[in-house]
């Protein structure tokens, strides 16, 4: 009850007009309903409110689609963007037929996967801090009409403006293809908009760290601490919503989308990762770079079910043209210490409370609930199992011949690909229920018919390619 009393009191003052219950679909994307504060007691806020589940796309049927929002009340903050006051409250989403947690809910599955974890014994904390980077565009068009199959994107630092007309001059300092990482003004021209988003983002409780240019133009990155796996994905909630509404009050688009740009970098999601037991890092020993053997055994976890992880971690078509040699990603199942070019980095740390693994591979356009929970499970499998992740490869695996990489097991090529390993290799989601073989069918299902409209949509590069043939 003190969290009810106190939501109760914020609510009086912050003189709240609206309540608004926030969930997460399967896709990743907040959806929300806002409660009259006149209509707010007590009840609504242990009890939570009732929604059409039917509506939600991968979720219920419409002969069974009454479902109820329970508010956690420890996630209450202010929406810094509503012209009306509005607190904001993270939902779980319950079966009120059973009166517990509905088991395609990410949130759910999330919080699952951690009291699967506790009650192994092998650990009680997961920690995990995600670096999501993400593009700042000032004019963005696109077109699937039968008669017109075309995207079409404008920034200021963008280098194809170098010779465009403006009314107010061309200011001409812009980062290069593969130029922007870390230049100061005016070659970022982002500097104000990224501190804004960091400053909002600290107003609504993020612990926020730092923000820089990254390296394709256009492109940004913010940091915020490391953090408990769900609250951590509450965050990135947070983040994707200050990102995307800041740069809308600037009269900018931004994108998590992966690969918006051809022949430069895409957008990733590098995503920290350590377990703790009794106040201790469990990844600190005396093994490579300062790792313990229960640290690469979760490594052996995360490498031997990565296809499978891709799935929610790359959780989109575009992903895969991010995950591509060339253009810095990694895409090769290895592990080392201070590469970043190896999918598991091990950061160099001093002291052993920072011991860490850093999976390079995921990206920010699919579910953090679900991204986290994979990754989490299967380092889990990995340490029950003794998974040997192999021997470290400290090279630049970007430049090794062939040869040297024969072997070597690499990250999904495609979406498709992803999603039948996802299919074939999901016994270690499933344990403790924290992911069901039902809740895998229906992301399957939805994921297949956006790969199905990927594969059946004539594209430009084929015009260019097969035209006149």
């Amino acid at each position: 009850m003190s969290d009810v009393k106190s939501v109760l009191n914020l609510i009086k003052e912050k003189e709240v007009q609206y309540v608004d219950f926030r969930f997460t679909n399967p896709a990743g994307k907040w959806q929300h309903t806002a409660q009259h504060v006149s209509t707010v007691d007590e009840e609504m806020l242990t009890k939570g409110i009732m929604f059409d589940g039917s509506s939600i796309q991968g979720w219920k049927s419409i002969d069974e689609s009454d479902m109820t929002l329970v508010p956690d009340l420890s996630t209450a903050v202010m929406d810094p963007f509503t012209a009306q006051p509005q607190l904001i409250l993270f939902c779980d989403v319950y079966e009120p037929s059973t009166g517990k947690p509905y088991h395609r809910d990410p949130r759910s599955i999330a919080n699952a996967a951690l009291a699967h974890m506790k009650s192994s014994g092998i650990a009680d904390t997961a920690f995990f801090g995600p670096e999501a980077e993400f593009f700042v565009f000032d004019d963005v068009r696109f077109s699937t009409n039968q008669n017109l199959m075309a995207f079409e994107i404008d920034g200021e630092e963008g280098p194809y403006n170098t010779w465009k007309r403006y009314e107010e001059g061309n200011y001409a300092h812009r980062p290069k293809a593969k130029g922007g990482y870390f230049p100061v003004a005016p070659v970022d021209s982002g500097t104000d908009l990224r501190a804004e988003i960091v400053t909002v983002m600290t107003e609504m409780g993020v612990n926020m760290e730092k923000h820089h240019h990254e390296v394709a133009p256009s492109q940004h990155e913010l940091g915020l601490k490391f953090d408990e796996l769900v609250r951590t994905a509450d965050n990135m909630q947070i983040y994707k919503y200050c990102v995307h509404m800041v740069s809308h009050s600037y009269g900018k688009t931004a994108t998590f989308m992966p690969k918006p740009v051809v022949n430069d970098n895409g957008s990733g999601m590098h995503t920290h990762q350590s377990l703790w037991k009794g106040g201790s890092n469990l990844f600190a020993g005396s093994e490579y770079a300062g790792l313990s053997e229960t640290a690469l055994h979760y490594i052996g976890g995360i490498i031997k079910h990565a296809r499978a992880i891709n799935a929610f971690s790359n959780a989109s078509t575009n992903s895969y043209k991010r995950l591509v040699p060339g253009f810095e990603a990694p895409v090769i199942l290895t592990y080392s210490s201070r590469n970043r070019s190896a999918s598991c980095r091990i950061p160099h740390v001093e002291g052993t409370s920072g011991k860490r693994v850093e999976v390079r591979f995921p990206d920010a356009s699919g579910n953090p609930y679900l991204t986290f929970a994979a990754m989490l499970m299967a380092g889990l499998d990995g340490i029950e199992n003794k998974i040997n992740p192999g021997d470290p490869m400290d090279k630049d695996l970007y430049e090794l011949p062939e040869e040297e990489l024969e072997g070597v097991p690499t990250v999904a090529s495609s979406l498709s690909q992803a999603l039948d390993s996802l299919d074939n290799d999901r016994s270690f989601l499933l344990k403790g229920d924290v992911f069901t073989d039902d809740m895998i069918d229906g992301y399957l299902e939805i994921k297949d018919e956006e790969c199905e409209r990927l594969n059946q949509t004539p594209h430009p590069v084929e015009f260019d390619m097969y035209y006149s043939v």
